[in-house]
């Protein structure tokens, strides 16, 4: 018996994470553990499952070099956050208010275990010894660790667990973690297309999950704003406080270290990627890493001027807004 495979899981029909986190509505109703054994199971991970990708990667990026260390730096810090991750959602699972929302945050849970996998494995592709593998990875991003993953985890944890707040919680990772996340990943995989075309399907299969992610958190807020409009002084409450912590934290400066090190090492590629426009009508190597930064920064407050109105909660656009 074929599987039908719906438009957002399917790996080749499925939009960007931008166009699908602005423009499509799912709800946990919807993508429900039956929903996730089908759709994702056998459509997005099929072929994909162990590694994340289905091509191999090129002998380049096994370089020494600083195009190497780049995605050495990137993949292993994005293991840790989908690593902490699971650990932030396990209490999402304990703090369901219904099965319906307990199962989805199941399905994400095992989502973010295996996006962190898969970008760890890919260390291994680039030349990192699988023997170590994870002490690597933690000694590489001992800093990024205690000043960004550790208080923000922190904080997300103590909502549902600690104030017993579902919704906050959920509007804290929705909004706050992968609504700023987000559009990173979606530079990732635009930059690495030609560079490393694994990483880049890495990178893709991961935002097809995140489409999902974000869709469902948002109408989890909103079904709720819905039912209880007085909870909105709340919800603006802790996006506000969310936002003043990441404001807080120096995530730019791990940003702007591996998009340095990408810059440098991006030049030796300059024939592979002489035409390749990392949008439409920017090319890659035309770009700064300040440039690419903005960019992604640029999207955060796209996403927010769409999903925060659609959660019901318009005036916390200027709370996510991100200066430049």
């Amino acid at each position: 018996m074929t599987v039908e495979i719906p438009v957002e899981a399917d790996w080749d029909r499925a939009p960007n994470l931008l166009d699908g986190a602005q423009e499509m509505t799912l709800t946990a109703e919807e993508c429900d553990l039956a929903y996730w054994l089908s759709a994702v199971a056998q459509g997005t991970l099929r072929g994909r499952a162990r590694r994340g990708h289905a091509t191999t990667t090129p002998d380049h990026m096994r370089e020494p070099g600083p195009l190497r260390d780049a995605l050495v730096l990137e993949l292993g810090n994005r293991s840790l956050a989908e690593s902490r991750a699971v650990s932030v959602l396990s209490n999402y699972v304990i703090g369901a208010p219904g099965v319906v929302e307990q199962e989805f945050f199941v399905t994400q849970v095992v989502d973010e275990a295996r996006h962190a996998l898969i970008f760890r494995d890919h260390l291994t592709d680039l030349g990192v010894p699988a023997e170590g593998l994870l002490d690597f990875i933690a000694e590489q991003g001992t800093d990024y660790t205690r000043r960004v993953l550790n208080p923000i985890a922190e904080f997300a944890t103590s909502v549902v667990r600690d104030e017993g707040d579902f919704i906050g919680a959920v509007a804290v990772f929705t909004i706050v973690i992968e609504g700023v996340l987000a559009p990173a990943a979606e530079l990732s995989e635009r930059k690495w297309t030609l560079l490393d075309p694994a990483a880049a399907e890495i990178a893709r299969g991961a935002s097809i999950d995140e489409i999902r992610h974000l869709t469902v958190g948002s109408s989890i807020v909103r079904e709720h704003l819905a039912r209880c409009p007085e909870y909105r002084p709340r919800l603006i409450e802790l996006i506000r406080r969310g936002r003043a912590l990441w404001d807080e934290l120096p995530a730019e400066e791990f940003v702007l270290e591996r998009e340095e090190l990408f810059q440098q090492g991006m030049g030796a590629h300059a024939e592979l990627l002489r035409d390749y426009e990392v949008f439409p009508g920017c090319r890659l190597l035309e770009t700064t890493p300040k440039q690419r930064y903005d960019l992604a920064e640029r999207w955060t407050d796209d996403m927010a001027e769409v999903r925060l109105p659609y959660m019901g909660i318009p005036e916390a656009v200027e709370l996510i807004r991100t200066t430049r």
